[in-house]
């Protein structure tokens, strides 16, 4: 039975992630942080680093915390800090591997999906303002975005 619940809060949190992709996207990068979110829309800089890769250590410092929490005996820590890592892992590479090519990988990708993906986000990245564009997860792409 444990490992049945271990298994759903896995899956949950890593599809709970989605909704935070797009919420701490939408109104935390566009929002309050967007000194740390704009070279990622316009890069005034040579460096293969961007300020917004601060936003990938946070989630890195709350899942390590929820490892933390398990070793102290909170045994549903682990499913929860094992789904933020996995949700990161995925939107690495998706995001930063398949979409903005930070690593020569998935360039010849031809599946109506992958041509979407990357429709959508070169739509909103076409926006270079704080208030401007789009946001989405990184699974949830509206279905305008795919054509065959």
């Amino acid at each position: 039975m444990k490992i049945a619940l271990w298994v759903l809060i896995f899956l949950g949190t890593f599809s709970f992630m989605e909704f935070m992709a797009w919420f701490t996207h939408k109104y935390i990068m566009h929002g309050v942080l967007w000194f740390l979110h704009k070279d990622h829309h316009h890069k005034e800089h040579d460096s293969w680093f961007e300020r917004n890769d601060a936003f990938f250590i946070f989630y890195a410092v709350i899942s390590m915390s929820l490892f933390y929490a398990g070793n102290l005996g909170y045994w549903y820590a682990y499913p929860l800090g094992f789904g933020i890592l996995a949700y990161g892992i995925a939107y690495f590479l998706v995001h930063d591997i398949f979409i903005h090519q930070r690593f020569k990988l998935f360039r010849n990708a031809n599946h109506w999906y992958a041509k979407g993906v990357r429709r959508a986000h070169k739509m909103h990245h076409k926006h270079l303002g704080k208030g401007d564009g789009e946001c989405f997860g990184m699974l949830f792409v509206p279905f305008k975005y795919f054509k065959k």
